[in-house]
């Protein structure tokens, strides 16, 4: 996207996919470079798409978002809903924001669910 967008060289693109990945994705694209040496931003986007935009992957992201349910004992508010907000935005590109909120909203569940509910300004965005 960037590159088609702002025209960006190569060079560029494939010397930002360090400070982009994190963990594990690190470690994979550091073996990547080691045993394939430096290639161009249409390679990668290649492998990029042969590792995590498959049905394996869309499963267990899927799988993640529906498992999970927030615990406000161990889990950070912030933290755990944009994370799911970015499962579901990864899963769900065109999924409208106020839809996403929704989703996530019933991942709450119970009298915590209906108080954010009652407190929520219609139409809310993450952004307010």
């Amino acid at each position: 996207m960037l590159q088609e967008y702002f025209h960006i060289p190569d060079k560029i693109m494939v010397g930002k996919l360090n400070s982009l990945f994190t963990r594990t994705e690190k470690k994979w694209y550091y073996k990547m470079r080691l045993n394939h040496g430096k290639h161009a931003w249409p390679w990668w986007k290649c492998e990029l798409n042969r590792k995590w935009a498959n049905n394996s992957w869309r499963f267990r992201m899927e799988n993640s978002f529906q498992s999970v349910i927030f615990n406000s004992e161990k889990d950070k508010p912030l933290t755990w809903f944009l994370k799911q907000k970015d499962r579901l935005s990864s899963l769900h590109p065109d999924m409208s924001d106020p839809m996403i909120n929704m989703k996530i909203l019933r991942k709450f569940g119970g009298e915590l669910e209906h108080s954010i509910k009652w407190r929520c300004v219609e139409p809310c965005s993450t952004e307010d």
